[in-house]
C-alpha cells in the first residue's frame, strides 16, 4: 500500500483528544454514609458498571472516526501486483503509433494521426523526469530509444503514414522486446515500464487469433503498464473504390477492354460519380468514362466501363472517386495496361496445310478481325519440314498439329525456342507414335511418356473437364464450371500420357481423369501438349478423334484455343498491377540491351536501375509509394518507355471498430488499460503506477462510524436521563 500525502497520516494523533477529554471529565464518586441502605449501594455498583462499558465503546467509536479521516487524508491506495509506485520515479516508455493509411480518416477537421499525435505531446509533458522514451511507428525499421524528451516530442511531430505498414502486432512486440531488453549501449533503464498504443481500435486489426505469440510477450513481463488510447472516430463514415480488375493486363493493339471495381460503403448510403481517367500523349489526363453508383449503406456496388482500343504501347490512368469524404487515399486506384502488336504464331503441320490449320487459325484471327485490324494474333502455317528454316525467334508461338517424328536437330531447335522465352504447343493426333517422342529433346517437351496405343471410345463418352481452373490459362472457365457444354464436343480417341515430368501441370483431364491438357515449364518459355488433334481435317482418309471443331455447341473449343495461345504468348507473364510493398517485376523484350534504367516514383522522385541479363526484367523493390511508375532507357526516340502501378490493400479502407471485449481476448491475462480522452489517461496512469485509491471507501466508512457515534451517544445519554 503507498500514501500520496503520507504526511497527513499524523493527523491519527488527534485520537488522542477523546481519551484524554474521557479521563479529564470523568466523574469523582461521592462517599455517602448511609449505612443501612445497602440496597441503594448495589445499584450503584451496578449503574457506574454499565457507564463504564458505554463510554468505552463511543470512545472507541471516536477514535476510530478520526484515525479514519486521517487515513482518507493521506490518500492510500493499492496495486494489484503488490508492487509499491511512485508517481514522480522516471519510467522506460514505449509509444507505439499506427501509422497505416487509415489514419489519415478525417472527423471533426482532425486526421486520426493528428489526434495521435495531439495526445502523444502532452501525454510525454506528463512522464516523470529523466524518463527514457522510444516513439516507435508502423514503418520497418528497428525500434530505439530516443535522447530525451524534446527529441521524443519532435518525433512524434513528424510522423507520417505508410502505404506499407507492418502489422500492429509486429510493432508492439518490438516495443515490449526494446522495453525488456534495452539497448545494448545503454546498461541500465527504469525498472517501471509503460507501453503507450494509440489506435483507431479497427475490429480487423485487433484480431486475437493473430495476437498469440505477442500475449506470450506480455505475459513474461510483470508490472508492465499496458494502456490503449482510443484515438478512432465513433461513428465514421466513408466511400470507396474496391480493387480494379482489368479484363487483361497485356493485350493486343485495337482490342477493346474493360475495367472493374466496387463502390463501398461504410456506415452512410450516397450516390457517388467514379470517373476513369487515362494518360494522353501529352501528359494530360483524359476522361474516358463516368458513371454515378448509388450503394447503400454498410454494402458495396459493382461499376464496369467499357474502353475502346489502345494504340500500340504502355498506358496508365487511374479510376477516381468525386467529391470529398474522410479518407482520401482510398479514393483513388491506379493502373496499366501494356498494348503489343498482334503476337506472330507459326503453325506447322503435313499437307494439306489449309485443311490441317485452317480451323486453328481462323479461331486465332478470324476473317472479319484480320481485316478490320482487330486480330489478336498474326498466323503463318508451314509445313513441318520447313520449321528448321524458320527464324523461330520471330513468333511468340509455335503450333505443331498432328506432328510426324522429328529428327533431334528439330526438337533441339523447339527446345532453344522454348528456353529462350518462346511458347510451344504439341497436339497429338495419328501421326504421333511412342517412339517419336522417346529421344531426350522430345521427351523434355512433352512432359511425360505416350502409351502404346490410343484410347478409343467410339461410343462418345469421353469429353474434357477442367482440372485446374485456378491457372492463368484456365481464366475465362473459373466460374463457369456446370456451365460449359464439354459433353457436347465429345472425344473418340487421345493419347496416354504417363509418367509425367516434374514440375508438370494437368489443366484439363477426360472423364476418366486421364491427362487431356497438361503445361510445363521449359527455361524461361512454357510448353502445352494436347493429347487429342485441335483442329478439324475434312479428309475421308483421316480418323475421327473429336468433334471439338463440328460440335453442337464449339463455343468453348474458341475460348480453349485463344486462351492456350495468349499463355504462351506470354499474356499473363509480366504483372503490371501491384499492392504496396510487394516487389514489381517488370519484364523487357529480347532486344532490349540497355545498361541503366530510370524508374520515376509517383513522387516524381528519380532512381537509376539495372536489368537482370540472365532473366531480362527489372526487379523493383521501392513500391511503398501509391502511384503510376514510369521506366524509361535509351532517350525519346525508339527508347524503352515502360511502367507498371501500385495501389493500397483493400484493407487501408476498413474502418470497422472493436469493442474492449476484443481487446480482453487479444491481451489474455495481461492487465490493460483503454482511455478516450486526458482525463482518462491521467486516471488511469495514476491508477498504474500507485495503484486504486481507497479514499472513497475511507470516507464511507467514516460516516458509517460517526452514524454509530451518534445513535449509540443519544441511546445512552438518554436512557441515563431516565434512570
Amino acid at each position: 500500500m503507498d500514501f500520496v500525502t503520507p504526511s497527513l497520516l499524523f493527523g491519527a494523533a488527534a485520537a488522542a483528544v477523546p481519551v484524554i477529554l474521557h479521563l479529564v471529565m470523568r466523574q469523582q464518586p461521592q462517599h455517602l454514609e448511609f449505612p443501612a441502605l445497602r440496597f441503594v449501594q448495589v445499584r450503584e455498583n451496578a449503574n457506574r458498571r454499565r457507564l463504564k462499558l458505554r463510554h468505552l465503546l463511543l470512545l472507541l467509536l471516536r477514535v476510530a472516526a478520526l484515525c479514519l479521516v486521517a487515513a482518507a487524508l493521506a490518500r492510500p491506495s493499492i496495486k494489484a501486483s503488490g508492487l509499491i509506485g511512485d508517481q514522480e520515479a522516471p519510467v522506460a516508455a514505449a509509444l507505439v503509433f499506427d501509422t497505416s493509411p487509415r489514419m489519415d480518416y478525417k472527423s471533426d477537421n482532425q486526421t486520426r494521426l493528428e489526434v495521435a499525435q495531439e495526445m502523444g505531446n502532452w501525454l510525454l509533458k506528463q512522464l516523470p523526469e529523466q524518463s527514457l522514451v522510444a516513439v516507435i511507428d508502423s514503418t520497418p525499421g528497428e525500434p530505439v530509444f530516443q535522447v530525451d524528451l524534446g527529441a521524443a516530442q519532435q518525433r512524434v511531430s513528424r510522423l507520417e503514414t505508410t502505404a506499407v505498414p507492418q502489422h500492429l502486432w509486429d510493432v508492439i512486440e518490438h516495443a515490449a522486446e526494446l522495453l525488456k531488453k534495452g539497448e545494448p549501449e545503454r546498461k541500465e533503464i527504469p525498472e517501471r515500464k509503460e507501453l503507450y498504443i494509440f489506435s483507431d481500435l479497427v475490429k480487423s486489426e485487433w484480431d486475437p487469433q493473430a495476437s498469440v505469440r505477442l500475449r506470450q510477450r506480455l505475459a513474461e513481463m510483470i508490472g508492465l503498464g499496458v494502456y490503449v488510447i482510443d484515438i478512432g472516430a465513433k461513428e465514421p463514415q466513408n466511400f470507396a473504390l474496391g480493387e480494379l480488375r482489368l479484363s487483361a493486363e497485356s493485350m493486343t493493339r485495337n482490342r477493346p477492354w474493360s475495367i472493374a471495381t466496387e463502390l463501398l460503403s461504410t456506415g452512410a448510403a450516397g450516390e457517388r460519380p467514379i470517373e476513369v481517367y487515362l494518360k494522353g500523349d501529352g501528359g494530360e489526363d483524359e476522361k474516358r468514362g463516368h458513371e454515378i453508383v448509388v450503394v447503400p449503406a454498410g454494402a458495396s456496388q459493382s461499376v464496369e466501363f467499357a474502353l475502346g482500343p489502345l494504340d500500340t504501347g504502355t498506358h496508365q490512368g487511374y479510376v477516381r472517386l468525386v467529391g470529398a469524404d474522410g479518407l482520401p487515399a482510398d479514393d483513388r486506384r491506379w493502373f496499366t495496361v501494356d498494348v503489343k502488336p498482334p503476337w506472330k504464331v507459326l503453325v506447322a503441320a503435313s499437307p494439306p496445310l489449309f485443311d490441317r490449320t485452317r480451323y486453328l487459325t481462323e479461331a486465332l484471327a478470324p476473317p472479319a478481325f484480320r481485316q478490320s485490324g482487330r486480330a489478336e494474333f498474326d498466323c503463318k502455317s508451314i509445313s513441318l519440314r520447313d520449321l528448321p528454316q524458320e527464324p523461330l525467334e520471330e513468333y511468340a508461338v509455335v503450333c505443331l498439329l498432328d506432328p510426324k517424328p522429328l529428327d533431334d536437330d528439330a526438337w533441339n531447335l523447339l527446345s532453344r525456342y522454348a528456353e529462350s522465352g518462346g511458347g510451344v504447343g504439341i497436339f497429338l493426333g495419328a501421326a504421333a507414335s511412342p517412339e517419336a517422342f522417346k529421344a531426350e529433346p522430345a521427351r523434355r517437351l512433352l512432359g511425360g511418356e505416350l502409351g502404346a496405343y490410343p484410347r478409343n471410345h467410339p461410343e462418345g463418352d469421353m469429353y474434357l473437364g477442367i482440372a485446374n481452373e485456378q491457372h492463368p490459362m484456365m481464366a475465362k472457365f473459373r466460374g463457369l464450371q456446370g456451365s460449359v457444354p464439354w459433353d457436347a464436343l465429345p472425344v473418340f480417341k487421345y493419347w496416354p500420357l504417363r509418367e509425367l515430368a516434374s514440375g508438370t501441370s494437368v489443366l484439363a483431364t477426360y472423364r476418366n481423369r486421364e491427362p487431356a491438357l497438361v503445361e510445363r515449364p521449359v527455361g524461361k518459355g512454357h510448353v502445352v501438349v494436347m493429347t487429342t488433334p485441335i483442329s478439324f481435317v475434312n479428309s475421308a482418309a483421316d480418323e475421327r478423334w473429336n468433334d471439338l471443331v463440328t460440335g453442337l455447341d464449339n463455343w468453348p473449343y474458341l475460348v480453349l484455343v485463344n486462351q492456350i495461345c495468349s499463355y504462351l504468348a506470354g499474356s499473363t507473364d509480366g504483372q503490371l498491377n501491384y499492392v504496396a510493398g510487394e516487389t514489381a517485376v517488370l519484364r523487357l523484350a529480347s532486344d532490349a540491351r540497355y545498361p541503366t534504367y530510370l524508374l520515376t516514383t509517383p513522387r516524381g522522385d528519380t532512381l537509376r536501375q539495372s536489368a537482370d541479363p540472365n532473366q531480362r526484367s527489372i526487379v523493383v523493390t521501392a513500391t511503398q509509394w501509391v502511384g503510376n511508375y514510369l521506366v524509361t532507357a535509351g532517350g525519346e526516340q525508339g527508347g524503352l518507355d515502360r511502367g507498371f502501378s501500385v495501389n493500397l490493400p483493400l484493407s487501408a479502407s476498413d474502418l470497422v471498430r472493436g469493442d474492449e471485449d476484443g481487446l480482453k481476448q487479444v491481451f489474455g491475462n495481461t492487465e490493460f488499460h483503454v482511455a478516450h480522452n486526458r482525463d482518462e489517461i491521467d486516471r488511469k496512469i495514476s491508477t498504474g503506477r500507485v495503484g486504486r485509491e481507497l479514499f472513497p471507501l475511507l470516507m464511507v466508512l467514516v460516516a458509517l462510524v460517526l452514524g454509530a457515534e451518534h445513535l449509540l451517544a443519544n441511546r445512552f445519554y438518554r436512557g441515563d436521563t431516565k434512570g
